[in-house]
């Protein structure tokens, strides 16, 4: 196969099967002429024992140089993401920390109160309990359980 001929002969064949795989004139431009770089490199590499047409292997270097296009373009969008979820993985650290922080607070806080205070702030905020059932826990009126969880609050603002 002479080398010289070979973009004249297959360059129009290969852009038109490229431009089919990528949609893109540009893209089908740039991979031709990688297909073709990669195909005079490797031309000793061909079998002329008839066991495939020339055009066929040009299509397979074709499909490979595009599917490694891909590839980087899929890693390009891996690091760009990546390093744009960089500064959100930090906001969120920050941000549980933070919340981490007001919990261990809430905690100290909470065991300066009395105990059935602290046990009714738990249920209610923690055990997500209604002020019934924190009354029928403490076989007293669901009306004293929100007037108590109500001044347990009123307890921890005032130590803040």
């Amino acid at each position: 196969m002479d080398k010289d001929n070979i973009y004249q002969e297959y360059g129009d064949f290969i852009f038109k099967y490229l431009l089919t795989l990528t949609n893109d004139f540009h893209s089908a431009e740039e991979l031709t002429q990688e297909t073709f770089y990669q195909a005079i490199k490797s031309i000793n590499n061909f079998n002329t024992n008839g066991q495939a047409k020339f055009s066929t292997w040009l299509c397979s270097i074709a499909k490979h140089v595009w599917l490694q296009e891909i590839g980087r373009e899929n890693k390009k969008k891996q690091v760009v993401h990546s390093l744009s979820n960089e500064d959100t993985k930090f906001y969120h650290l920050e941000e549980e920390y933070i919340r981490h922080e007001d919990v261990m607070s809430f905690f100290k806080k909470a065991r300066q109160l009395s105990e059935e205070k602290r046990e009714i702030l738990y249920l209610r905020l923690l055990g997500d309990l209604s002020f019934k059932e924190i009354g029928t826990v403490f076989e007293k009126t669901e009306n004293w359980a929100r007037v108590t969880f109500y001044r347990a609050k009123l307890e921890l603002r005032k130590g803040e």
